[in-house]
């Protein structure tokens, strides 16, 4: 793995690395006709853009021909790119793939988009042929750890920022659904545009984006395909809303007691929740005074991300133990993979041997009278000479094999024999 992510690199220095997706598919073509024999998955987010290859022993596919490669596309010199790239090989580089998908590297821990976006990534490499048997193995491998540690370990299910507690955990609390609920969204910036989201993702159907910047609410509106009203219209909005949600810079409350009281006769006591995300608070504290009205503000819903980052932080060793555990898992089976062929052919080879000394000694001992017993009891005599042999270097093999090929024995095996 070739890449950098939040952790160690500029935003600055992330945009100039990173891919489209139109953009990762040219890279995956131009890496197939490059490198024929090599493999590429190219993971490219906000916060990370990280290259997964392989390279077989002939050292043409290393760590200076990744790096000219993903400067090339980019336009930029190697220089400019090799010394803020992080570099992981072998084990070190599935372990990470496996925390990446896992969303246990995330900004967010996780949060569950990024195991869609490796998914995609692998997808299409699959697709324009850049991915082949040993990235399968590593991307299933990761797929398979990533819900392991969502469904062993509480960690995907403490949210831990203000929009996905509001939303995530408050709402339900009020709406078995939002489906069909008049939900309105005031405040067009960075807190409006999370919740919103997360709103969409919870089945919220029927939205509305009110800000006193009109061209700031249709823009976001537009975004995620719901509507906006100008921001004169909000009492009227509330009449109709079953839910609202403050996320504006206002000085002032944009809703106050009095102001509700005078449009409550319209409402007919329907049930309204009021999420306030703001600070200063959009909503006036009094508000909660009235029935059927459900008012959460900024610090409550803070004390519960707090609660919930207690609860992740005593979830992540086990978290952890499961990445180990199933890195572990895929490198035996890489490796016992590895040893496979040349265990075979190495026996192969050996029957052949004997195949064709046999060819040569049975016929003499005809000749000289011998009984046909006494072959089959020579051929078995030569399985067992030919099994005591082979076990020491076999079971060598097989040891090398589970500690990850520290030894280089299966190399070793093929040139002493000349398996290849």
């Amino acid at each position: 793995m070739i890449g950098c992510s939040h952790h160690d690199s500029a935003v600055e220095f992330r945009e100039r690395v990173a891919f489209s997706t139109e953009q990762i598919g040219t890279a995956l073509d131009a890496f197939r006709n490059r490198f024929p024999d090599g493999e590429l998955v190219l993971i490219s987010t906000c916060n990370r853009t990280e290259l997964y290859t392989t390279a077989d022993d002939s050292g043409a596919l290393g760590r200076d021909a990744i790096v000219s490669f993903l400067a090339e596309q980019h336009a930029l010199r190697p220089d400019d790119v090799m010394d803020k790239m992080i570099y992981r090989s072998g084990h070190e580089a599935i372990e990470h793939l496996f925390t990446v998908a896992a969303s246990l590297d995330s900004m967010v821990i996780g949060e569950s988009q990024i195991l869609s976006q490796v998914k995609q990534a692998y997808e299409l490499a699959c697709e324009l042929g850049s991915a082949g048997p040993l990235t399968h193995a590593v991307f299933q491998g990761a797929n398979h750890a990533a819900k392991r540690v969502q469904t062993e370990t509480e960690i995907h299910r403490r949210r831990v920022s203000v929009p996905s507690v509001a939303v995530g955990e408050v709402v339900p609390e009020v709406f078995d659904s939002l489906v069909g609920k008049r939900v309105l969204i005031c405040g067009a910036g960075e807190m409006g545009e999370e919740t919103l989201r997360y709103l969409i993702q919870a089945g919220a159907n029927n939205v509305v984006v009110l800000n006193r910047s009109l061209e700031r609410a249709k823009t976001l509106a537009e975004a995620f395909n719901v509507t906006y009203a100008p921001w004169d219209t909000f009492l009227d909005q509330v009449v109709q809303a079953d839910l609202i949600v403050g996320t504006t810079a206002a000085p002032e409350p944009i809703l106050t007691r009095q102001q509700f009281e005078s449009l409550r006769s319209r409402r007919k006591d329907r049930v309204l929740l009021a999420l306030d995300l703001a600070v200063p608070r959009d909503f006036d504290a009094g508000l909660d005074d009235f029935p059927n009205l459900y008012l959460y503000q900024i610090d409550d819903l803070q004390a519960a991300c707090q609660r919930n980052r207690h609860e992740r932080e005593k979830e992540w060793p086990k978290a952890q133990r499961i990445i180990t555990e199933e890195t572990k898992r895929l490198l035996a089976d890489l490796n016992h993979r590895a040893t496979g062929p040349v265990i075979k052919r190495l026996r192969e080879q050996a029957q052949q041997i004997k195949r064709d000394e046999l060819s040569r000694l049975l016929p003499k001992l005809e000749s000289l009278g011998g009984e046909p017993a006494i072959n089959g009891e020579i051929e078995k005599s030569l399985d067992r000479i030919i099994n005591k042999l082979l076990h020491p270097p076999l079971a060598s093999l097989k040891e090398d094999a589970a500690e990850g090929h520290q030894k280089g024995l299966v190399k070793a095996l093929r040139e002493l024999f000349r398996l290849d």
